[in-house]
């Protein structure tokens, strides 16, 4: 079990600077933070194995045409591991908890636009599940490249600006070429992979991987995201709100949410409960604070559902060993 207590100041910065360009290179983020590379390369390998820490690449997305759904199992006791850990084995999951004191598994689930999540012809036909649950995202309000570490992160705007990279726009929907997929999928597994790797595994010239990776990333096809534990900020109280809100004033509510600082995701979906966050807190003294007051005063609120998270089996990139 990790303590906070075993991260200081230097790590959340670290983190912080990963989580505005997960491919800095040590030179520019030791730059930045007024440190030697060698003291940044010691504590990031470090985090890497204290924490758990892994640079993502994700796809958006709209961004090639797929959705993303919100999956509700309910299931025995019994079952609830043996479950998660295989929709943690899944390639179309990410982020697999167990919630609700081990008797609710919630995951995210891709598919191509329109079809649902294949997972969802073989859920049902599973022993011991009793209930399932499929909400689609319909628009995210807080997420992607920005996290939790963006809200909390130690660095100061001009240490931001100085990681920032170049800028980039969403162009709709992209089609990728066999080289974008190989690309991508060794940069799921590791978001810093160099450039030769890179090449070697799309069968391209470092320079074609370079300039296809430089693209994927301005064109906001390609983004990166962190997988650490969360005992390194000191937020180790997860929670899953599902919220009830009048339609007319669900987008304000739904942009109210990105703003909290204990909120690390927040989406519109379809189902009963139209508002979706994922909430961050120090303890449960901080999420009773948090549930009333910021949540309590949403424009619009009628309901609210709340699922604590006892189990984290997958993350956006990486499936865990359960304890």
């Amino acid at each position: 079990m990790t303590d906070s207590a075993e991260f200081d100041a230097l790590d959340r910065k670290i983190l912080h600077a990963l989580q505005v360009d997960g491919r800095a290179p040590v030179q520019r983020v030791a730059d930045v933070l007024g440190v030697s590379a060698q003291t940044v390369h010691r504590r990031y390998s470090r985090l890497r194995v204290a924490a758990g820490l892994r640079v993502t690449g994700q796809l958006r997305p709209e961004a090639v045409g797929e959705e993303e759904w919100l999956l509700r199992i309910r299931c025995a006791p019994d079952r609830t591991g043996s479950i998660a850990g295989a929709l943690a084995r899944h390639g179309e999951t990410s982020w697999v908890h167990i919630a609700s004191g081990g008797t609710e598994i919630m995951c995210v689930a891709r598919s191509g636009a329109g079809t649902g999540p294949t997972l969802l012809q073989s859920l049902p036909n599973t022993p011991r599940v009793r209930e399932i649950s499929a909400h689609c995202l319909l628009h995210t309000y807080y997420g992607g490249e920005l996290s939790i570490v963006t809200k909390t992160g130690p660095l100061d705007d001009d240490q931001v600006a100085a990681l920032r990279p170049g800028p980039h726009a969403a162009t709709g929907t992209a089609t990728l070429t066999g080289t974008d997929h190989a690309l991508a999928a060794v940069l799921a597994r590791d978001g810093r992979a160099g450039y030769p790797e890179l090449a070697r595994a799309a069968g391209c010239s470092v320079s074609t991987a370079q300039r296809r990776l430089t693209e994927l990333r301005r064109h906001g096809v390609l983004y990166f995201d962190l997988d650490h534990d969360p005992r390194v900020l000191g937020r180790t109280k997860l929670a899953m709100l599902w919220l009830g809100v009048g339609p007319a004033a669900q987008d304000e509510a739904g942009r109210a949410l990105a703003t909290h600082p204990e909120v690390s995701f927040a989406a519109a979906t379809t189902g009963p409960a139209n508002l979706y966050a994922a909430v961050n807190c120090p303890d449960n003294a901080a999420l009773h604070r948090y549930l009333t007051g910021p949540v309590a005063g949403l424009p619009g609120l009628t309901s609210v559902e709340t699922a604590p998270i006892t189990e984290t089996v997958k993350r956006a990139g990486t499936a865990l060993s359960r304890r």
